[in-house]
């Protein structure tokens, strides 16, 4: 049977908006570890400096827990493949000219 209505609203949500409805919180709401995760071995240099480089801030604001590991590589990750391809469009021009002209 299929559950109708709004879902529930997270608790950090709630306190970030005050808490509108004055309804009391949810205390037994899982909550990971405000840890950052080791940085993958395999991520290409520069999605390794913006890992160290982001990941201690978002750490430290509590944004970054352990569960988040793939999607913050996947971030870090993008971010090197658009940094590299920045610097060819940089340098070579955002036109190229192919064989068949």
């Amino acid at each position: 049977m299929a559950v109708t209505g709004r879902k529930p609203k997270p608790t950090a949500l709630k306190i970030l908006e005050g808490n509108p409805g004055k309804r009391p919180l949810n205390d037994k709401e899982p909550k990971p570890d405000s840890k950052a995760p080791r940085c993958p071995s395999w991520l290409e240099e520069e999605a390794k400096r913006e890992w160290k480089r982001m990941s201690k801030t978002l750490e430290t604001i509590g944004v970054l827990t352990k569960i988040d590991k793939a999607a913050f590589a996947g971030y870090c990750q993008a971010y090197a493949t658009w940094k590299e391809a920045e610097e060819v469009l940089s340098k070579h021009g955002t036109i190229f000219r192919t064989p068949s002209g």
